[in-house]
């Protein structure tokens, strides 16, 4: 067993290491690039088609779900304890310096996002039964004729899932509700397993219809908390921003973190962070996204623009300069911890009941939109008959992950997690002609059409 664990932990040393996050970031530098940066550019036009049709009941074209649906399932499973805790260790790691990094990544995650999304709908397939099938294993399947990579990746989605998606998510939820409302963790776990139950048993069209409520709503709260504690510490707000672009670029350590913090650590932290929270490049979030109805697969890959917007730009960024505002970066905690540290102390008591309930608003989220991921993953390598299985399965871990055991498989999911990325970057870089003939029609059309 100590053997496996070490070999597991020299592999996930190289797949969260540099050389895999620079392949994800010159991924979306090299779409971002031949898009002309259309993500950034063309942000407000993005806004304008997302934003202003999230309550739209008008999606034309097929699919199984409406395109918001599709969306709240993705941003379920990628809108989770990275936000809170994640953005706060790589402060801590990183220094104030790596909130700039994780921005940078996530203006080219947003491109690359877009064509996961653009791919996953063009090659999706549709079953007898009216389901929509698609996501990495399709597209690499399908574009590149390489069906042994389309089933490393679902091999890998499928067994990651109940690491990232699931354990690590409800020991989240648990500790936070422990921590802050004495809650046993194991009530928690087992209220949190059926709850999940009654929705993941419906498919993709019940955690859709949760999620479209479920996602708006601890959207909402969040950021709304976290505005009110940027907005009583509006004085410290320049100097912060100041202190992340100059940190960027020249390094500072928090208290507590590694003395003499560099650049190099403010862009691995801060890249890593970014993409551990938007999941861009990954390939988890397509699969939700090839469900969606719609007569376009740009159209739809606008939301996957949307998506990495909110989550990164908006929300992580919210709880980065929460903690900046207030000055409890510099006070050595990491993780939770140092969200908590931050809404407490401009709101005491209740700053840290906003950050223990939106923990769990995200956490338990994020465990709808894995089941899915991880089905899907597991139906392409067995078939439908799995679905079931899966479901049934999927439920137990929930409890197991709230009370932290099965640390092994926690590990091994981690690395399998990150081993996702390597056949869906493939697949991006290979088929992105495809991304870039589809992206100019569907542009000079709409050009015409005004």
């Amino acid at each position: 067993m100590e053997s496996i664990m070490k070999i597991n932990s020299f592999i996930n040393g190289i797949v969260w290491g540099p050389p895999i996050l620079i392949l994800i970031v010159g991924t979306g530098l090299f779409l971002s690039f031949k898009t002309g940066f259309f993500s950034v550019t063309k942000l407000g036009y993005v806004l304008k088609n997302t934003l202003l049709k999230i309550f739209s009941k008008s999606d034309k074209g097929e699919g199984e779900v409406s395109a918001f649906q599709a969306v709240s399932t993705a941003l379920a499973a990628t809108v989770g304890t990275g936000n809170i805790a994640g953005v706060a260790t790589a402060i801590a790691l990183g220094g104030p310096g790596a909130i700039f990094w994780m921005w940078f990544a996530a203006l080219l995650g947003m491109t690359t996002k877009f064509a996961e999304v653009v791919l996953a709908v063009h090659y999706r397939e549709s079953t007898p039964d009216g389901r929509f099938m698609g996501g990495p294993m399709y597209y690499i399947t399908k574009g590149l004729n390489l069906p042994w990579l389309a089933k490393i990746f679902a091999f890998f989605g499928a067994l990651a899932a109940f690491g990232i998606g699931n354990m690590v998510q409800a020991n989240s939820i648990a500790e936070a509700l422990n921590v802050t409302f004495g809650l046993p963790k194991l009530g928690v776990g087992i209220f949190c397993a059926i709850f999940a139950a009654i929705v993941v048993v419906g498919g993709i069209k019940r955690i859709g219809q949760v999620t479209e409520i479920f996602v708006p709503f601890m959207a909402a709260f969040y950021i709304i908390g976290g505005i009110i504690i940027i907005i009583m510490n509006a004085s410290q707000l320049p100097a912060a921003v100041a202190l992340i672009v100059k940190s960027a670029f020249t390094g500072q350590a928090a208290v507590g973190g590694f003395a003499g913090s560099t650049l190099m650590m403010a862009m691995r932290y801060g890249v890593a962070r970014g993409v551990f929270t938007n999941e861009a490049g990954l390939g988890s979030a397509p699969i939700a996204h090839a469900a969606a109805t719609t007569d376009s697969a740009v159209r739809q890959g606008l939301w996957g623009v949307f998506e990495v917007w909110i989550d990164t730009l908006v929300i992580a960024t919210i709880t980065a300069l929460a903690i900046m505002v207030t000055g409890v970066w510099e006070t050595g905690l990491s993780g939770a911890s140092l969200t908590t540290a931050a809404f407490n102390q401009t709101i005491p008591v209740f700053g840290g009941w906003i950050v223990a309930i939106g923990l769990f608003l995200f956490a338990f989220s994020t465990i709808l939109g894995w089941e899915y991921y991880g089905e899907r993953c597991a139906e392409y390598l067995f078939g439908s008959k799995v679905n079931m299985v899966y479901r049934v399965l999927w439920i137990p871990f929930i409890v197991i992950g709230s009370v932290g055991g099965l640390n092994i498989l926690w590990d091994l999911a981690d690395t399998m997690n990150g081993l996702m990325a390597i056949p869906n970057l493939i697949g991006l870089i290979f088929l992105s002609p495809v991304v870039f003939k589809l992206t100019k029609e569907f542009f000079a059309k709409e050009k015409l059409s005004k």
